[in-house]
């Protein structure tokens, strides 16, 4: 059971995150991949396919190293506050303090009998080893994220929507009271069904709490109770999740290798018009990425973009559509 311990200053001090926070869905969609929930089964297939077909298969076995299904993985590899810019948040991965590496990689390498070598690598941040990581985070999260953020961040956005709507209607209680099954709010603690006896005293600090695609099983925060208070919930679910790009589409995969997984991902998500901000949180990379591959999807006659006040808008045209429906 982890028990999180609020004063009356921490209740208002609640944040609620709109969207998935990148670091976290890329660890847990590991933890997804190893051992999938039912609901995963046809994204599970779909990305063991695209980790062989693409050769990214080997750094499935380092991230899930350094991640594992387990009571413990280290804090730093889901940075603290919340990011949907994936290259940002991989790049503040790396530049992790080397006095914080050496006992998080200390404390989960001693839950192996035999630690591989470039374990104590990463945990004397030697350059090499770092650049390693970060290589293997990028094809892993391009291969089999990327297609489908759009989509998990649609559902774990209507999510937070509701969520907030009930804070500013109810106040914060309520919001701790309704956040889903493996939870109950006992004021002023908020108990969570969990792998381990742990306890969080927030200390006026408050708590961030972020939806996730990918978490299941029970809520998730970080390790060490001196770290920004983070709860990261799983949103709720239908019995199966067919996942669009392989949703018998006539152009799913073909899409994808025509004009690229990243605009493919972010054609689909244009049905309905967004501003580049949306845009670049549900394909996880910045407002300038954003911004570059709408132009370029513009140019080619396949998104509409216009001025509604200070928000720029991209919308799919019809060509776009008849693209994605294979018309």
């Amino acid at each position: 059971m982890l028990r999180i311990h609020f004063s009356s200053a921490d209740l208002g001090r609640l944040r609620l995150a709109a969207q998935p926070d990148v670091m976290w869905e890329t660890i847990l969609s590991l933890h997804q991949l190893v051992l999938p929930d039912p609901f995963f089964a046809p994204w599970n297939r779909l990305a063991r396919k695209a980790l062989v077909d693409t050769g990214a298969g080997r750094d499935v076995h380092l991230l899930t190293t350094l991640a594992p299904i387990s009571s413990y993985f280290p804090d730093f590899l889901t940075p603290p506050g919340h990011s949907t810019d994936f290259d940002g948040a991989v790049d503040e991965v790396l530049s992790t303090d080397r006095g914080r590496l050496r006992p998080e990689i200390d404390r989960l390498a001693a839950s192996h009998s035999r630690p591989p070598a470039w374990l104590d690598d990463i945990g004397a941040g030697r350059p090499r080893a770092l650049r390693r990581l970060g290589s293997a985070l990028r094809r892993y999260h391009a291969t089999v994220l990327a297609p489908y953020a759009p989509e998990g961040a649609e559902r774990a956005g209507r999510e937070a929507t509701r969520h907030a709507q009930r804070t500013l209607e109810q106040g914060g209680e309520a919001l701790l009271s309704g956040l889903g099954p493996g939870l109950r709010w006992r004021p002023p603690v908020l108990e969570v069904v969990y792998p381990v006896d742990q306890t969080l005293e927030l200390d006026g600090r408050g708590l961030l709490l972020v939806p996730s695609f990918f978490c299941h099983n029970h809520p998730i925060a970080f390790a060490d109770p001196g770290l920004p208070p983070v709860l990261v919930y799983p949103v709720a679910r239908s019995p199966l999740w067919i996942p669009r790009a392989a949703n018998g589409e006539p152009n799913g995969q073909g899409l994808d290798d025509l004009i690229g997984p990243t605009r493919a991902a972010a054609l689909r998500f244009l049905d309905t018009g967004h501003s580049t901000t949306t845009l670049a949180a549900s394909l996880c990379t910045s407002i300038a990425t954003a911004s570059r591959h709408a132009a370029v999807l513009r140019r080619a006659g396949l998104v509409a973009t216009e001025r509604l006040g200070s928000s720029v808008v991209h919308t799919r045209t019809a060509l776009g559509t008849a693209l994605v429906h294979g018309g």
